[in-house]
């Protein structure tokens, strides 16, 4: 990326006018989504702008109220036979919450939960993917929770390559994957 590139060349001015010029590029992608996570059933109530830091920012809040992996399961099972998918190929997809954990999604309730494949252009891989970085963004301060839940519960599959270029991490050439226990 040019702007990371000038960054690093010590450019400080043209560092500083690319990232004002990013974040307003993001930040016109974002709000332009959807805001079909406003559903108050796709969301988690103890999640709001003002508790961010006490929940989703915390390392591994997800695991401390995602439902039992049994659970999880036989929620998928349902979603499989309701959409007349044999079990057998179960394996194929994921159980995929319309609003990741990590965005304020909620971890139970049934109106939140979809299967997607695991690969693919939409696929349940670079769903997470997406998850980690809007988080990184929602815990940086560079988009509000709103803007993050609106553009992963939107047409995100269409708008991945926009939203992954977001510098959000702590250090501004921070391009690093995340961690096991940051998925969604």
């Amino acid at each position: 990326m040019a702007v990371g590139r000038a960054c690093r060349a010590g450019l400080r001015g043209t560092c500083l006018l690319g990232y004002a010029l990013l974040t307003l590029a993001v930040c016109g992608i974002v709000r332009s989504a959807p805001a079909m996570a406003q559903d108050a059933q796709l969301l988690d109530a103890r999640v709001t702008q003002a508790s961010v830091a006490e929940t989703i920012c915390r390392p591994g809040y997800a695991d401390t109220v995602a439902p039992p992996f049994d659970e999880a399961m036989a929620q998928k099972d349902r979603l499989l036979a309701a959409r007349g998918i044999d079990s057998s190929d179960g394996v194929a997809y994921a159980l995929d919450r319309r609003v990741p954990i990590l965005l304020g999604g909620s971890p139970d309730a049934a109106a939140n939960f979809d299967l997607l494949p695991w690969g693919g252009h939409a696929g349940e891989r670079r769903k997470s993917l997406l998850t980690v970085r809007l988080k990184r963004c929602v815990c940086a301060g560079r988009i509000s929770l709103a803007q993050a839940q609106a553009a992963i519960s939107g047409n995100w599959a269409h708008r991945y390559d926009q939203l992954t270029r977001m510098q959000c991490g702590t250090d501004v050439g921070d391009t690093t994957s995340a961690s096991s226990d940051e998925g969604p």
